[in-house]
């Protein structure tokens, strides 16, 4: 990713409606799914700030991975130990069948060939474990957003669902999310393109917009997996092994 990626969730993580919600969502969603052991093994792979660790450590004992140094060093500091730089896909120096859950956070649309990052992911689990995938939806929502932050694609239900199937996983609980505000993301994008504005600035809006798009965001948690939910900016699903 470009370092202004980094640079802004540092500065915006812990306040930007989107990365709140969306972890509350996550939350909720690994509670009703995840099925995970009590003192279960997790690594977040991609961690960026670390901003999702705090969430996944009320599940067990995180281990995390970022290969983007001024990141890394926020994350690890926040983890309270060194935080890892493994590249996918081959991850030299992890323990394989280590981990009940290995979560990559939209990370996989930065690997090339998402296929071997999954297979790598899968080898680092243990009898029963579980990848939890977020990833970006629908390709021709492509912006400068996803130009800065090194995309090579964004997903479908059917392409995420056929990379797991290549991989040697299954995938569970396969299901948009942040449907709610979908129609304003998408004519946002295409309000771009027609005007040539096309913007990859992510920071926050005002605070009573911020606050207003975090509560309509939150709304999916009790949701997300429970009904089939509307096209969204996002896709989850749990992957395991066949």
């Amino acid at each position: 990713m470009d370092r202004i990626v980094y640079d802004r969730m540092a500065a915006h993580d812990s306040t930007h409606w989107w990365y709140r919600a969306r972890r509350d969502i996550l939350s909720d969603y690994l509670t009703r799914y995840g099925n995970l052991p009590a003192g279960a093994r997790i690594l977040e792979i991609g961690c960026g700030t670390g901003h999702n660790l705090p969430m996944l450590a009320g599940f067990g004992s995180v281990d995390a991975i970022e290969i983007d140094p001024a990141a890394r060093a926020i994350a690890s500091e926040r983890l309270g130990r060194p935080v890892g730089d493994a590249p996918l896909p081959d991850l030299p120096g992890v323990a394989r069948g280590s981990y009940d859950l290995v979560a990559v956070l939209d990370v996989v649309e930065h690997i090339e060939d998402d296929v071997a990052a999954l297979k790598g992911m899968a080898s680092l689990l243990k009898p029963g474990g579980k990848i939890l995938i977020a990833v970006p939806a629908h390709q021709w929502l492509w912006s400068a957003h996803d130009v800065v932050n090194h995309h090579h694609r964004r997903y479908s239900k059917g392409s995420l669902a056929k990379a797991i199937a290549a991989a040697g996983l299954a995938p569970r609980k396969l299901t948009y999310f942040n449907s709610l505000l979908f129609p304003l993301a998408a004519a946002a994008r295409i309000a771009g393109r027609i005007t040539g504005r096309d913007d990859s600035d992510d920071s926050p809006p005002a605070k009573p917009l911020n606050a207003l798009f975090e509560t309509i965001f939150r709304l999916e948690r009790h949701a997300v997996g429970r009904v089939p939910l509307t096209p969204g900016v996002s896709i989850v699903t749990l992957a395991e092994p066949r």
